[in-house]
């Protein structure tokens, strides 16, 4: 079945987050990083303004959404990959924090598979906004539909 590029532009629902000192604390630990910006509250106002969140606690948001935020992709989720992550930080993002999340389909593509038939990406960007409405993160996810094995 060929890539439906109609689907590019799709937008999930918003989704509220609140970026939670405790929370900070929870999941550096659980990452293993003693960095005194997580933790330290007097370290952390004079080196970022306050508590900040690791890099890669923006994933947290997805223990907000109800599945409404992710854009509907037509791919068979028993064939579906974690191809690739990133992120972009605009602005300081706080403990005390409000984001809201809001994803869109910003490209599907497909390529021929090695192991037969064709692997279909599609890739999806999350803006994060401030609870005064500034963009401060932007998240570019791909998801990789492995390619099914044509039986001859």
């Amino acid at each position: 079945m060929p890539v439906d590029k109609s689907i590019i532009g799709r937008k999930g629902e918003p989704v509220t987050m609140h970026v939670e000192r405790g929370k900070i604390r929870e999941f550096a630990r659980a990452i293993k990083d003693d960095d005194p910006l997580y933790f330290d509250e007097v370290y952390a106002a004079r080196e970022a303004g306050g508590i900040v969140p690791p890099l890669t606690f923006l994933q947290t948001a997805s223990h907000w959404d109800d599945g409404r935020g992710r854009p509907r992709v037509p791919m068979d989720l028993k064939r579906v990959l974690h191809g690739e992550q990133e992120y972009e930080f605009l602005a300081p993002i706080h403990a005390g924090d409000v984001l809201t999340a809001v994803s869109t389909v910003v490209d599907v593509y497909e390529k021929p598979g090695k192991r037969g038939g064709s692997m279909r990406f599609a890739v999806t960007e999350t803006e994060y906004r401030n609870q005064h409405g500034t963009l401060v993160a932007r998240a570019r996810a791909v998801s990789i539909e492995t390619g099914q094995v044509v039986k001859e």
